[in-house]
């Protein structure tokens, strides 16, 4: 056996003898407030941005029936121990990644979440109140085949076939404070009914990862599988550039290239399919 193992083995049998220090009691766990099946989890991924995370968690405890996960994907041990030592609450997880960056780690992270409704945040966003979370949701049970809810940008999902890219642009007719269906949307915030995500898209595609597009093609997956997306103004901004972005510029452009050629081999044939969906979709807006 290792020396070091032998060590740590006669450590426990004296503890367990001899330590009398107190006993952890179901009426401790219970004091914590545990939440087993909160309505909201809210999904924050790190890139080395721990105080920023730490402001925006601080906004997200006010909000009363929700549980906080943090994903720690960037590469400083000290965020992680600022992280460790912030997340506090019963209510509150650290999940530590090495790099796999936004689309491997969103999509694990969902399945970790127990919120009827998860919402997928950035260690760069601004909110000054949550309003928005519940205005979200509203739409939800107005919407009961909606799947996601962007509230940042929607988007208008465009084939370029000179250079065979698929890429989306904002829609121009959006309207501050508004509501309608669209192509994509991108995130922060990307709301999703969880057991619609489930059951019927199953995963964040991970042949686009390590990031970018990922979440164009989700939406757009979203509509071939009978459900929605849609758009509505959450009212938030960026506090500064996200982490992932800063320590990732040169990767970005050429994930950018490979992942819109994807884009566009997957879906130059269905956009017309898809475009014809929203239409429709947002004719039921002014009945």
């Amino acid at each position: 056996m290792d020396i070091l193992m032998s060590i740590e083995k006669v450590r426990c049998a004296l503890a367990k003898r001899f330590l009398k220090k107190k006993q952890k009691t179901y009426e401790d766990w219970l004091a914590k407030g545990y939440r087993n099946h909160p309505k909201v989890s809210f999904i924050i991924e790190s890139h080395n941005k721990s105080l920023g995370v730490r402001r925006i968690v601080r906004k997200l405890r006010e909000y009363p029936d929700a549980e906080i996960i943090v994903i720690d994907d960037g590469s400083s041990f000290a965020h992680t121990r600022a992280l460790v030592k912030f997340l506090d609450g019963g209510n509150e997880f650290l999940v530590r990644a090495n790099d796999l960056y936004e689309n491997v780690m969103y999509d694990k992270t969902i399945r970790f979440a127990n919120g009827r409704y998860v919402v997928l945040m950035q260690d760069d966003d601004e909110i000054t109140s949550l309003d928005w979370v519940d205005k979200g949701i509203r739409y939800f049970e107005r919407y009961p085949d909606m799947v996601i809810l962007g509230g940042l940008d929607g988007l208008n999902f465009v084939i370029d076939e000179e250079n065979r890219w698929g890429y989306v642009d904002q829609y121009p007719d959006k309207a501050k404070g508004g509501f309608r269906f669209v192509h994509s949307v991108n995130r922060a915030p990307m709301l999703l009914d969880r057991d619609l995500f489930l059951k019927h898209l199953g995963h964040i595609d991970f042949s686009f990862a390590p990031f970018q597009c990922d979440d164009c093609e989700l939406c757009l997956r979203a509509w071939l599988s009978g459900l929605k997306v849609g758009w509505y103004d959450a009212g938030f901004e960026s506090m500064l550039a996200g982490g992932m972005r800063i320590w990732n510029k040169g990767l970005i452009g050429v994930q950018e290239i490979k992942n819109r050629g994807k884009l566009y081999e997957m879906y130059k044939d269905r956009v017309n399919e898809i475009s014809a969906m929203i239409v429709e979709a947002n004719k039921s807006l002014t009945k």
